[in-house]
């Protein structure tokens, strides 16, 4: 949740009734007197276990008159990284792996300097890992050669020693799933984590999106940049310098399914999850609380308790994905333009936003 500030009213008219995806009619009136006018998305809450409102926004693709809804797909951009984190504690789990094990354990020799880093290094960014070795999301990168990027750069800190993001560092967890595994790693989420969770509408290329599902996203002057997999993507889903720490596809219905998952222990144990979700590494203060950071998700206190979360954006689209445990809360909300120059920012907005929705939601 990353900042606050005030909104103009007027998206009542654009939404689309969906009489299979539930409105809450104070999320609504918070809605409408708090986003501005111009973009489109989806917002979801829920609580115990049920949906309280997933419904959409203004356009999911301006061009043909495509409005947002709760089963539009969208990129959830770095929220993919909780799934590559799911990944690893499944394969903890099944005893093929520990977090405490050194990269080389799966990667081979690796230089002086990286021997020391853990797969709970990479998992929490303390890895040392720098993003700038590495090159565009698009970059036509197979996997071993982002892993030659990663093992040949030079590291920002001591493995263990600092918190810096790295994106890098989970394309790295994405080779280490595949090499474990034996399998691809989108299959290795479709088969252990998505289908299990009744996720239909998630992947890269595996679901059959139907036409004119996926959103389109919109930069800061309102011009269509296309659907995110119209971007260059090899043929199993996007190249390595995005694979694992993005770029993964799903509806906030599906994001909504997950989050259900995840109360249960069916798909990840008890023990995994509060592996998962505790505070290791120290990012920095947040809304005037501390942040830290477990392991594919953000850790904060916050006006409704506790909030395991972590956003997601580029230059075009962003989301947050927020579960509030003690309240048995869940708020995701996704959009296709984050932004209007000299207008509006809902990366601005979105403390505002998921708080407020959480607490309509909480009743």
């Amino acid at each position: 949740m990353t900042g606050a500030c005030g909104g103009a009213p007027g998206v009542a008219a654009q939404r689309v009734a969906d009489t299979e995806s539930p409105h809450s009619p104070a999320i609504d009136a918070f809605l409408d007197a708090t986003l501005p006018k111009g973009p489109g998305g989806t917002v979801v809450a829920a609580r115990d276990g049920r949906l309280v409102h997933c419904a959409g926004f203004g356009l999911a693709d301006r061009e043909k008159a495509v409005p947002a809804g709760c089963d539009t797909a969208y990129d959830i951009m770095s929220i993919t990284k909780q799934f590559t984190a799911a990944a690893i504690v499944k394969l903890e789990m099944a005893g093929r792996l520990r977090v405490t094990d050194p990269i080389s354990t799966f990667l081979g020799p690796v230089p002086p300097d990286k021997r020391g880093i853990t797969v709970h290094h990479l998992l929490t960014h303390t890895s040392g890992l720098d993003d700038e070795q590495g090159g565009d999301d698009y970059e036509k990168v197979s996997r071993g050669r982002m892993l030659s990027v990663a093992l040949k750069s030079r590291l920002q800190s001591t493995p263990g020693a600092e918190f810096h993001y790295s994106n890098l560092g989970y394309s790295v967890l994405a080779a280490i799933v595949e090499k474990v595994s034996g399998a691809g790693y989108e299959r290795f989420l479709a088969r252990e984590l998505f289908a299990p969770s009744g996720m239909r509408q998630t992947g890269y290329v595996l679901p059959r999106w139907r036409p004119g599902q996926i959103a389109v996203e919109y930069d800061e002057q309102g011009e269509p940049r296309g659907r995110p997999n119209e971007h260059p993507w090899a043929p199993d889903g996007p190249y390595w310098f995005l694979r694992g720490n993005g770029g993964i596809i799903s509806t906030p219905r599906d994001m909504f399914r997950w989050h259900r998952a995840l109360e249960g222990d069916s798909i990840l144990s008890a023990d995994a999850k509060a592996k998962m979700f505790k505070p290791y590494a120290y990012v920095g203060a947040l809304n005037g609380g501390k942040y830290y950071y477990g392991y594919g998700w953000g850790i904060t206190d916050t006006s409704a308790g506790t909030a395991i979360e972590h956003t997601g954006g580029n230059d075009w689209s962003f989301g947050d994905f927020a579960r509030f445990p003690r309240r048995k809360t869940m708020v995701f909300w996704i959009t296709n333009h984050v932004q209007r120059e000299g207008k509006w920012n809902l990366e601005d907005l979105d403390a505002e936003l998921t708080l407020g929705v959480e607490r309509r939601a909480s009743g």
